[in-house]
């Protein structure tokens, strides 16, 4: 499955939560055109036509395209007499039946990737409340798509080749593992938390058979120790006090049988707890 299939089923998910938290009978979404400033609408929730499917809509245009160039949550009570917006796509908008719409901008590493849009039947203001669980959702989409980019990244410069060119570049590598695993405890989604601590454990050598294990934040703080990190940037990155870093990496190295940070990280690489 290419990485746009993959977001576009992430979209069509966002899209039946947003449905659920919001109450709203219609959603439907899409993906920035590679290269093109412009959403094309995949994916539909709720709707009776397929009208809006495969629909193009430009940066600027209408109330998606507004929310695209603002890169902000845009609404209006009546889509075809608003005058807030431009009218290029009152045909297929009528022809859904929709009146009342919202569109929320889904932006990672400050570019919009995409848009969510939610709408009801007849013609009344959407509260400020039914707008803020909308954009709860689309944050939520955001961390998803970070961790996916951030993920693909991480396996592309883990590449055995590139590794053994760029010893710079594996410094990097090491460095993104341990921000991934910095960020898994934030992840709401089990599956995808599980997924990213997977994909971490690509970046390392197969563990041995009854070798040392290490608690998941005594290997937290042991992948930014690797990573060059001192104990009060360790606790800035994950959250922590620093004494509470401090006992954890004392745990990790009487496990490790180690007597030094570098001895601790030298046994973890060797027992492929580590990249």
């Amino acid at each position: 499955m290419t990485a746009d299939a993959v977001e576009a089923v992430e979209i069509g998910a966002a899209l039946a939560r947003l449905r659920r938290a919001t109450g709203l009978p219609v959603a439907f979404g899409g993906l920035v055109d590679t290269g093109r400033p412009r959403i094309r609408i995949s994916e539909l929730s709720g709707t009776t036509t397929a009208a809006l499917r495969s629909l193009a809509v430009t940066s600027g245009n209408g109330l998606g395209g507004k929310a695209v160039a603002l890169a902000r949550p845009c609404a209006v009570p009546d889509y075809s007499r608003s005058r807030q917006i431009s009218h290029e796509y009152d045909v297929p908008v009528a022809a859904e039946g929709i009146h009342a719409v919202l569109a929320v901008p889904v932006v990672v590493r400050r570019r919009v990737r995409g848009v969510l849009y939610g709408a009801l039947r007849s013609a009344q203001p959407l509260g400020d409340r039914t707008l803020g669980l909308a954009v709860a959702v689309a944050r939520d989409l955001e961390q998803t798509l970070v961790v996916r980019d951030e993920a693909r990244e991480l396996l592309a410069a883990a590449r055995p080749e590139r590794a053994a060119a760029q010893g710079a570049a594996w410094e990097q590598v090491r460095e993104a593992h341990a921000a991934l695993r910095a960020l898994a405890p934030r992840i709401s989604d089990p599956n995808l938390r599980a997924e990213l601590l997977a994909a971490c454990g690509l970046l390392t050598s197969p563990p041995r058979a009854g070798g040392v294990t290490l608690a998941p934040r005594e290997l937290d703080v042991l992948s930014w120790v690797a990573a060059g990190a001192t104990n009060a940037a360790v606790a800035a990155r994950l959250g922590l006090r620093p004494e509470t870093v401090k006992g954890y990496l004392r745990s990790a190295m009487r496990k490790l049988g180690a007597h030094t940070r570098g001895e601790a990280v030298t046994a973890a690489r060797g027992a492929g707890l580590l990249p």
